[in-house]
């Protein structure tokens, strides 16, 4: 649609690389005002932030280089050009959970109790980084002409295909996770246990993606058979894992 914001001379200002950092400074201002009304110090927020960010962006980066390692192994120096889009968001995560684990522990704050102050950010967060994948054209859609909602993108700078009609699968997924966002905030009010903000965020992301997944166009983001995405296998796990995770989280509960 539009992947340069403006330019400065030889310095592009990209439309997604904005977006993402609007969303990463909206998720984190949620947090830290979450955080003040539960008594958790806003600062060790801040600063899980932006280790959770760093390490989302490298292994988001990665998951998707590997998928593609055949073309960075001609090409190494694309590897660094994230605002041209390629980020996976399920890599992000691999490598920002460990990492929010690690410091959650050395800061002795509650796993659970952090995760589920982070569970709506995440979710708005990630919205506003699918309009950037929008803007940008990655992550585009299958092609939809028989539908009225079709984008068909234009401009020679974008990563989707050019002068198709395409599903507009980035504002898809970005309209699922503003109403993920809503629902958490809405169950955050009666919440039973530790945990249960976070888990029931990785069910409603799992069932979301894995949905999306079928009017996805883009042939890079790897799969498992012809018609079965990495992301969708990765999709089925963390449902699993999720719903076994709310189960054993409630019986912990009652137990103590």
């Amino acid at each position: 649609m539009h992947p340069v914001l403006f330019r400065f001379g030889p310095l592009s200002i990209h439309t997604y690389g904005v977006l993402v950092a609007s969303g990463f400074l909206l998720g984190i201002g949620l947090a830290v005002r979450q955080a003040r009304k539960e008594g958790i110090p806003p600062n060790k927020i801040i600063d899980l932030g932006f280790y959770i960010l760093l390490a989302a962006i490298i292994g988001s980066r990665l998951f998707f280089v590997i998928l593609n390692f055949s073309y960075y192994i001609e090409n190494p120096l694309d590897i660094v050009k994230i605002w041209e889009g390629g980020l996976v968001f399920y890599g992000g995560v691999l490598i920002a959970v460990p990492t929010a684990i690690w410091y959650v522990r050395k800061n002795s704050l509650g796993i659970w109790k952090t995760a589920d102050l982070f569970a709506p950010s995440i979710a708005i967060g990630h919205a506003l980084g699918r309009i950037g994948c929008f803007f940008a054209g990655c992550c585009y859609g299958k092609p939809a002409e028989s539908i009225t909602w079709s984008v068909t993108f234009s401009d020679p700078e974008s990563l989707a295909r050019i002068g198709i009609p395409l599903h507009p699968t980035q504002l898809y997924e970005s309209a699922g996770e503003f109403m993920n966002f809503f629902i958490l905030i809405i169950i955050r009010k009666n919440k039973s246990f530790d945990g249960q903000l976070f888990m029931i965020y990785l069910l409603l992301y799992s069932v979301l993606r894995f949905v999306v997944e079928f009017f996805r166009g883009d042939v890079s983001r790897g799969f498992i058979t012809p018609s079965f995405s990495v992301s969708q296998g990765i999709s089925v796990i963390m449902f699993l894992a999720a719903a076994a995770g709310l189960i054993i989280l409630k019986k912990r509960k009652l137990k103590a």
